[in-house]
């Protein structure tokens, strides 16, 4: 069983139903509904538990795919992803990340990432990508956030996946305002704030998930795009 650790806490794969169950427990708490899907079962899982009390605080799942195969990613159910089957190279789809609300340590994300770094480094992973929600379905709550992604961090023109979804909020076309900085940032939900940190970008719409209760948007990490110093502050995490 592979084990890392970072202070207080640890993280490992899950190695069991009874794992695999503690997961789903934690994500329909932080999502207010239940998750389980058809692809828990071709996922890897990812448990982040505190060492002392054995609380899982965290977890998310990742599944490694190539272009040929993006259209059986969890996100293709909501995005039209068929320009990324050009991608050249091993992807590596997360999913379902969620931290524990009553738990608020910055350590237990500098963990998670450390894990998918790992991963990455070991399957030669040139994309990792995944859905960046936000809580609730008001996008009226975000709009200073999605101004700062139509700004700043829009897909290339080559990789961006087209609308496929029902319901949608077309950000990058419908909204005209100016970003402010600071009121993006405090809305902008931890994970996607570092995959912007590292040169991330994400799709022109946010998905109305009704039954999840959240907005959110195709997100994508190119790894060879990824600045050298902040590869060598993941790579120390390891």
């Amino acid at each position: 069983m592979t084990q890392a650790a970072n202070g207080r806490f640890l993280a490992r794969r899950a190695a069991s139903a009874q794992d695999l169950r503690a997961a789903q427990a934690l994500r329909s708490r932080c999502f207010h509904t239940a998750t389980e899907d058809s692809f828990d079962d071709a996922s890897t899982h990812i448990l982040i538990e505190d060492r002392a009390s054995g609380t899982l605080v965290c977890c998310f799942r990742m599944a490694l795919l190539d272009g040929a195969h993006i259209g059986q990613s969890y996100a293709a159910q909501f995005y039209e992803l068929s320009a990324l089957e050009q991608f050249e190279g091993p992807m590596l789809e997360l999913g379902r990340f969620c931290i524990h609300p009553d738990w608020r340590d910055a350590d237990i994300l500098r963990l998670a990432w450390s894990e998918m770094t790992r991963l990455v480094d070991d399957a030669g992973v040139q994309l990792l990508f995944g859905c960046s929600s936000f809580a609730g379905v008001d996008a009226g709550r975000y709009l200073d956030a999605f101004a700062l992604l139509k700004a700043r961090h829009l897909a290339p023109a080559r990789w961006l996946p087209r609308i496929k979804a029902p319901d949608v909020f077309r950000f990058a076309k419908r909204l005209r305002r100016r970003p402010d900085a600071r009121k993006a940032g405090a809305v902008m939900p931890p994970l996607l704030r570092t995959y912007l940190l590292m040169g991330g970008w994400v799709s022109d719409h946010a998905v109305v998930d009704r039954r999840m209760g959240t907005l959110h948007v195709f997100t994508g990490l190119e790894i060879g795009a990824i600045p050298a110093g902040r590869k060598r502050l993941l790579r120390a995490l390891v």
